[in-house]
């Protein structure tokens, strides 16, 4: 794949992930606080909740936002050596996902709090058995399994 291309691809997917998260999240914050909508009785709500922790809710109330943050900024970065290193489509996008993900999910660290990277995440997707989450999380998360069942199917070509 040219560079360009490359570059041009990873931006689209980056710059989607982000931008489609920002608006839900801003969409989230000024209709749901206190009036959550039900979409699917049973199946799909959509319910306002501010998470500290990690993505779905982990370690809610823990403190690690900071760190957390420090991650996510790691996680960015390796995703674009990642990125400049690929020459596989369904692999930038995948590692474009990822870092979309981080990224949304950083700036409401930096912009939701009072100190420096210690904000909540907006999270407002609600699914019986699963916490509550956001586009980032998706993004993230799909990001993962992507790129994993990519390496899966490379091992069982390898062999």
């Amino acid at each position: 794949m040219a560079r360009g291309a490359r570059w041009g691809l990873a931006a689209l997917v980056f710059g989607a992930v982000l931008v489609l998260d920002q608006l839900t999240k801003a969409w989230a914050v000024g209709r749901l606080p206190g009036d959550p909508l039900v979409a699917v009785d049973g199946w799909l709500e959509f319910v306002y909740a501010e998470n500290t922790g990690f993505a779905f809710g982990l370690l809610h109330g823990s403190g690690v936002g900071g760190f957390i943050s420090l991650v996510a900024v790691a996680a960015i970065v390796a995703m674009v050596v990642l990125v400049s290193r690929s020459e596989r489509v369904w692999e930038i996008v995948g590692f474009s996902l990822v870092a979309g993900g981080a990224a949304g999910n950083l700036v409401d660290r930096l912009l939701r709090g009072d100190g420096l990277a210690d904000g909540s995440v907006v999270d407002f997707v609600k699914i019986p058995l699963i916490p509550n989450f956001n586009v980032a999380d998706v993004a993230l998360t799909t990001g993962v399994i992507l790129l994993l069942l990519l390496s899966v199917r490379a091992e069982a070509h390898a062999r």
